[in-house]
């Protein structure tokens, strides 16, 4: 491991404070593993390290040279496994070909496992732990051969802030990100102004929001990363506000208007609204708000993604339509809100549907949330509504998974 910067107490920031460690001892039990080869591990030394963070990595097996990156930031009072865990990123890194990144604060620079978002020393470029976060990139691209050009970040409540810090910092590491219950780049600058922007939030123009993002690097023009903001309408430990203060920050870095170009409606009580595009594909900033959710991680247990527990919430999968937004889905497209409606198939036909409408059409099964081609056996991934794949009836009832489009 590398030289560890001085230990740094932190006051705690962005957790529910009401029985903080109940909740994370409930946060700290992970379900069972999947039934994979691929496992979460620790990376001892990974290069300059001045923000003193842990890292790991999941790397699904077989994954190819050239595949994309994403580096997830846990939230207070979490680690890295029980986000791990929980949050599904797995199970989407299995379906869609990428690989992870975690990185784990540690009790040494902050008590409660927040990251630092609010310490000016921190999230500067090349400065803390947002240094410590590049250095995880460089790593993880050059040692399993990925894609450079396609690293993406998310995270939850002091992790979404942090994201947004790092896409702030380095709008040339990363080409997207997705904010969960988080603050907008800038917001604070001290713990006592955390807290004032957590709740009740601070109200700025989109232009003066777009000014603090700006200022982290002065000349740079893009291009800038897309961005996807999750919010809870209930969420009262980093109120609404803040997901409307980062979309009008987002928006603004991007030159595009506040006012959305769409709106969709989504499983799980939620609504979608996109800037600077007709839809998830197109947008340059997406608006997701779940409507009577708290504070948390929005998760979908019975579409296989990710698990209930303490700030992981049964709602929709938004694991799964940040890869869809960020276009990582692998042969995955749009979530299929209908599902069942499938074309006529017969012998030696190919078809192309949601694992879940495979699954309901006798074409494949699922097992412990994996989908398996009837006959061949072949694994197609998650079962779900999101990942969507292409199988051929080679033989009466006999089908195999066959990659691309039909």
């Amino acid at each position: 491991m590398d030289s560890a910067a001085p230990p740094r107490t932190r006051i705690p920031l962005i957790i529910a404070l009401a029985a903080v460690a109940a909740m994370a001892a409930a946060l700290l039990t992970a379900p069972a593993p999947r039934a994979h080869a691929a496992t979460l591990a620790p990376v001892t030394s990974f290069g300059t390290n001045p923000g003193n963070l842990a890292m790991y990595t999941y790397v699904p097996d077989g994954l190819p040279a050239g595949a994309p990156l994403v580096v997830l930031f846990h939230g207070c009072a979490q680690d890295a496994t029980a986000y791990h865990g929980h949050s599904g990123w797995a199970g989407a890194a299995d379906a869609g070909g990428f690989a992870l990144v975690y990185a784990e604060q540690r009790t040494a620079n902050n008590t409660t496992r927040c990251f630092n978002w609010f310490e000016a020393a921190d999230v500067r470029r090349d400065s803390g732990e947002a240094r410590s976060v590049r250095s995880m990139v460089e790593y993880a691209v050059s040692t399993h051969g990925l894609d450079a050009d396609r690293v993406y970040a998310s995270g939850l409540s002091a992790g979404g802030a942090m994201v947004s810090e790092v896409l702030s910092a380095y709008p040339d590491l990363f080409a997207g990100g997705a904010i969960v219950a988080g603050v907008p780049t800038g917001c604070a600058t001290s713990m006592v102004d955390a807290f004032t922007c957590m709740n009740p939030g601070k109200n700025r123009t989109p232009q003066q929001w777009g000014d603090k993002v700006r200022a982290k690097n002065p000349g740079w023009s893009g291009p800038w990363p897309r961005v996807a903001v999750w919010h809870g309408t209930s969420d009262t430990t980093v109120v609404p506000a803040n997901g409307t203060g980062s979309v009008r920050q987002w928006t603004n870095v991007h030159g595009i208007s506040a006012t959305p170009t769409a709106t969709e409606s989504l499983p799980g009580s939620t609504t979608a609204a996109y800037h600077g595009g007709t839809g998830a594909t197109t947008a340059k900033v997406a608006h997701y708000t779940v409507s009577g959710m708290g504070h948390g991680t929005p998760v979908d247990p019975a579409a296989g993604c990710g698990a209930a527990g303490a700030y992981f919430l049964t709602a929709i999968c938004s694991t799964g339509y940040t890869v869809d937004f960020w276009g990582l889905g692998g042969e995955g497209g749009d979530p299929d809100p209908q599902p069942t409606d499938e074309p006529t198939e017969g012998p030696g036909e190919c078809v192309r549907a949601t694992n879940y409408a495979h699954v309901q059409a006798g074409r494949a099964v699922q097992r412990l949330g994996r989908t398996h081609a009837v006959g061949s056996d072949d694994p197609l991934g998650l079962w779900n509504v999101f990942v969507t794949t292409s199988i051929t009836e080679t033989s009466p009832g006999y089908w195999n998974h066959t990659p691309g489009a039909c």
